[in-house]
């Protein structure tokens, strides 16, 4: 079987596999591929020997050739219209005072299309936006309304933590992210805390979720007092990193217990008598 490499055709964009024969390849190299779109310029960032999960040998296609001096020049004037059609646009969304905010804009390897990424807080009618657009560059304009996680995933962020947020480092799928996983977490509802630099809840509260979830189904009721050898005890909090269990005994006083501990300090309720 012949080398499948992973291609990106945008830094922050989905990987999509090919058939790299006759051509050897490695991770870093740019090759030319055809798409349903027409030839595309991309980066591998992966080589298998293996299929992906997925995926049937006839559904991939192979590279169109290894990418040459002259392609890079293309890339280069591509770059430089894509940055004056951005300036175009935003003067374009003035003169017609549309409310949209230009995110970032895409010319094809072949300059058969060119997209504008663009938020907008409902509805836009920009059809003569598009007259403009077309008169000017004379091919396919498309324009793409994202949201605001995307709006950060292309244009890249320092989060938080002080590191490149992780839209823009290695997701390339955005999922859901509910209030519900903060209060799990133990959080503070400060939303200046828990929301990312796009204004939206952090996606890491979701990295984290699975291993809240599994450590809660391990905990007893939080706030609920049992009967132990040491007499009744309340549960008040429970430490995720330490495995542990705070309590407060009768006297008022708290204590720190380890969690595989606990099932052998509560005292089982007594069948026999519950019976009668």
């Amino acid at each position: 079987m012949s080398q499948i490499v992973g291609v990106k055709f945008r830094e922050q964009g989905q990987v999509y596999y090919f058939q790299a024969a006759p051509f050897v390849v490695q991770t870093g190299d740019t090759v030319i591929v055809k798409t349903e779109e027409g030839l595309g310029l991309a980066r591998v960032v992966q080589v298998k020997e293996d299929l992906p999960q997925g995926f049937a040998l006839e559904d991939l296609k192979p590279i169109f050739r290894l990418a040459n001096q002259e392609d890079f020049n293309v890339l280069e004037e591509n770059r430089e219209m894509a940055r004056e059609a951005f300036k175009y646009c935003r003067q374009c969304l003035e003169k017609h005072s549309l409310e949209m905010k230009l995110v970032d804009v895409e010319v094809f390897f072949d300059r058969s299309k060119i997209i504008f990424y663009f938020t907008s807080p409902g509805r836009v009618d920009f059809r003569d936006l598009v007259k403009d657009l077309v008169k000017l560059y004379r091919t396919r304009i498309e324009l793409r309304q994202i949201g605001v996680r995307h709006e950060t995933q292309m244009v890249g962020a320092l989060g938080n933590c002080g590191q490149v947020c992780c839209c823009r480092l290695f997701m390339r799928q955005f999922d859901p992210v509910t209030i519900k996983m903060a209060k799990d977490q133990n959080l503070f509802l400060n939303p200046a805390k828990i929301s990312g630099v796009c204004g939206r809840l952090l996606c890491c509260l979701n990295f984290e979720q699975s291993n809240y979830s599994q450590f809660q189904k391990r905990l007893p009721k939080m706030g609920k007092r049992y009967k132990c050898q040491e007499g009744y005890l309340r549960v008040i909090r429970a430490n995720l990193f330490r495995e542990t269990l705070t309590v407060l005994d009768e006297q008022g006083v708290e204590k720190e217990i380890l969690l595989q501990d606990w099932s052998e300090m509560v005292q089982k309720p007594d069948r026999k008598k519950e019976n009668k």
